[in-house]
């Protein structure tokens, strides 16, 4: 009996050891925003589909330099311009244990498309989708598309039975701050299963040991903290409380890079960050002026650009993390490196005090201004340099920065006179900023950005050309006229593409991909 006693108790520490393995490599991450919602299909936020992405998984997979290869999809073909046709990796289960089928991949594509979802726009030009058979996926589309398979990863793959189940069928109205199930709740095929979720706190999640792919890092459990105070971020991990931080500050980066024990990871991101205003409405929301809309004088805009300093922008706020540019396209790549469309209107303030004369402002205006404070680097600053610089023509700001999570709901409702955007991702072709940013709002999710509401037809109709034009050449061209157009026009007021270091305990090794996706499948922690 001793025996016995003693041969279960040698089982039951080897079994504790074993349980002590698998969460010996936890990983505590930080940045000064949170995830808006763990519904996959609801919000187009960079973070939000970074987290997502951890527990969530596309048709293809990106590699570390953002290459498409096969993801839930093994192999894909162009059966003639209008049909794609995808076959389904075998044997993947949801982390509920639900197979994984084409049923799942027709409904969330399908689920996408929906109103409430911010995807929409990339459902709808991936097509109308057919199941063939259990692992078969065939892609119907309108027109010819040339970035079909950009479009198509672009929507996460949910559980058809797992959403029904939980009364998720369609994505929850964020902006309207619906709860569904799916708010707190996930249930994907990737390498990391969502353990808990507590807004604004912290979110946990735990390695999925089912995952069909391989696991290149040794992570076994992640904690991301919301820590929104720069000091105490960078506070976080010089102690050790955290092992990475998403966005340190500029400021702090020197400081970082000698600190011991801590290193900084530099790396550019897909990133442009600009300014829009409201050109639509015959009176601001937020300003002074009263009867008209002083945002539709193309010579106010004019004014607005030619006072911001872009180079103190640089130097003084970024510390040289930063690129300039005229342009709107997250990289250089989507207008193909064209020095014309890059190169900035000339920083000028009497030329700016000149225009805003002969627009009928002779003593400016005011206006609110929304910003987010916790989105991209230094916006809530770079909101407050711009409004000291656009003092100097006598435009008067009133700025509102806001946490993200109020932000954005704002945006979506058109709730601004003037305000920050930044644009951008895994994609560096232009389609992804003409189409849902850039275009004139349309049903099916265009123009679903174009939050200063204008309307700028010869942009419109070129972009409409391009999304549909096969021929490389005919297609460059289209392009750079709808950026020209933009341009041209001043619908927006461009300032910088983002560097976007990281900073991690020297212990952490993680990829820095231009996406800025955090993959917890790549990372070690020795």
């Amino acid at each position: 009996m001793k025996r016995i006693n003693r041969f279960f108790a040698l089982t039951a520490c080897a079994a504790a050891l074993a349980a002590s393995s698998v969460i010996a490599n936890p990983l505590r991450w930080a940045s000064a925003g949170d995830p808006q919602t763990m519904d996959p299909h609801s919000q187009n936020e960079g973070l939000t589909n970074s987290v997502n992405s951890q527990v969530y998984e596309f048709l293809l997979i990106r590699d570390k330099k953002l290459k498409l290869g096969p993801g839930l999809a093994t192999e894909w073909k162009q059966i003639d311009p209008l049909t794609w046709q995808f076959k389904l990796r075998k044997g993947v289960k949801f982390h509920d244990g639900t197979p994984f089928t084409a049923d799942d991949v027709v409904f969330s594509m399908d689920r996408a498309r929906a109103p409430t979802s911010q995807l929409r726009v990339y459902a709808t030009q991936a097509g109308t989708p057919r199941k063939i058979d259990d692992y078969t996926v065939e892609f119907k589309l309108k027109e010819p598309n040339p970035i079909f398979l950009d479009h198509v990863n672009q929507i996460f793959i949910m559980s058809k039975v797992w959403c029904e189940k939980n009364n998720a069928a369609t994505p929850l109205d964020y902006k309207n701050k619906e709860e569904k199930f799916t708010s707190l709740n996930a249930n994907g095929t990737g390498p990391f299963r969502l353990v808990s979720r507590q807004p604004d706190v912290k979110t946990i999640w735990k390695k999925n040991d089912q995952w069909w792919g391989k696991q290149e890092g040794n992570v076994t459990s992640v904690t991301y903290s919301s820590i929104k105070n720069d000091a105490t971020r960078v506070a976080a991990l010089i102690s050790g409380e955290v092992d990475f931080i998403l966005d340190p500050p500029p400021q702090d980066l020197e400081r970082l890079e000698k600190t011991p024990n801590v290193k900084v990871i530099n790396g550019v991101e897909n990133r442009v960050v600009f300014i829009g205003m409201d050109q639509a409405r015959d009176e601001l929301l937020y300003s002074n002026v009263k009867g008209k809309n002083p945002f539709k004088d193309k010579r106010v805009r004019q004014a607005m650009y030619q006072a911001i300093d872009i180079e103190a922008i640089k130097t003084k706020l970024m510390r040289g993390q930063a690129f300039p540019t005229g342009g709107i396209t997250p990289s250089p790549l989507g207008a193909y490196n064209d020095p014309a469309i890059e190169k900035r209107r000339p920083y000028d303030v009497a030329a700016a005090t000149k225009l805003m004369a002969e627009a009928g402002y002779p003593q400016g205006f005011e206006v609110t201004m929304h910003c987010p404070n916790n989105r991209y680097i230094n916006d809530e600053k770079i909101c407050q340099a711009l409004a000291s610089m656009w003092a100097k023509i006598g435009i008067k700001i009133k700025l509102d920065a806001q946490p993200r999570a109020v932000y954005f709901p704002r945006l979506d409702k058109l709730d601004a006179s003037l305000y920050m955007l930044g644009w951008g991702g895994a994609i560096t072709d232009a389609e992804t900023t003409l189409t849902p940013v850039l275009r004139n709002r349309q049903p099916g999710g265009i123009g679903d950005y174009n939050y200063g509401n204008y309307k700028n037809d010869k942009l419109d109709q070129a972009a409409a050309a391009q999304s549909k034009e096969v021929d490389p050449k005919k297609r460059e061209a289209l392009v750079k006229q709808a950026l020209l157009a933009h341009n041209d026009e001043i619908n927006h007021l461009p300032l910088h593409r983002q560097v976007i270091p990281w900073a991690a305990r020297s212990n952490v090794n993680v990829v820095h991909r231009a996406d800025n996706y955090v993959q917890y499948e790549w990372i070690t922690v020795k």
